[in-house]
């Protein structure tokens, strides 16, 4: 492998990691009690799922296209990728907007009423699964990009370390301005909220207008 293909990789890895790394910074921004064993935690999911969706992706289409040829491969990828940028859309959409509705609540409220918001195992994998699903299309595309189905356990490999970098430092930014605000987690919610609702939007912009 040349360094030109190792460059498109890693370039690739930044690209897929930067809607981990938008929800990462709003975990740092909303959690109130992530410590560094948390951290790695949701840095680790984020990273797994990032590159399990391209292989489920890549895979499918190979199936596809083994048993009903590659034409049927290639229309099958592309059905799958109007879809999950879809799905992708409506999730982070309704959890952005349930966040952002909470902190605007949040600040009608007296103080002794506020409820910090708790580390969630399960919302920090319902996370993970909202941001890497639309990599399923990417997974679509690779099919068609690389010579060898080897070739993509690389890929998936360097996709994962990428994401898990990324994530930390997400993490780490959010926590920074988090002390910036003050312990305002009302104002937090209503930013990472936001952030969310961007991001959804964007998948779909990125998805049908190639930005």
């Amino acid at each position: 492998m040349d360094f030109k293909i190792l460059l498109e990789i890693v370039l690739l890895g930044i690209a897929l990691s930067m809607d981990a790394f938008a929800v990462s910074v709003t975990d740092g921004l909303t959690y109130t009690d992530i410590n560094k064993k948390k951290s790695f935690f949701i840095a680790g999911v984020f990273g797994v799922m990032q590159a399990l969706m391209p292989l489920i992706g890549f895979w499918l289409v190979e199936i596809i296209a083994r048993l009903v040829g590659e034409t049927g491969g290639a229309d099958a990828g592309k059905i799958m990728a109007d879809i999950v940028s879809w799905v992708a859309f409506a999730l982070l959409l309704f959890i952005g907007g349930k966040m952002l509705i909470e902190g605007i609540k949040d600040l009608k409220k007296a103080p002794e009423e506020k409820e910090e918001k708790k580390f969630s195992f399960k919302e920090v994998l319902y996370f993970g699964f909202a941001t890497a699903i639309d990599a399923l299309g990417t997974g679509v595309a690779l099919h068609s990009d690389l010579s060898t189905t080897t070739t993509i356990w690389l890929h998936v490999s360097i996709i994962m370390v990428i994401t898990f970098v990324i994530s930390l430092i997400g993490l780490f930014l959010g926590k920074q301005i988090v002390k910036l605000l003050k312990g305002k987690f009302e104002i937090t919610a209503i930013i990472g909220g936001c952030i969310l609702i961007i991001l959804a939007v964007w998948i779909i912009l990125s998805h049908y207008l190639g930005i």
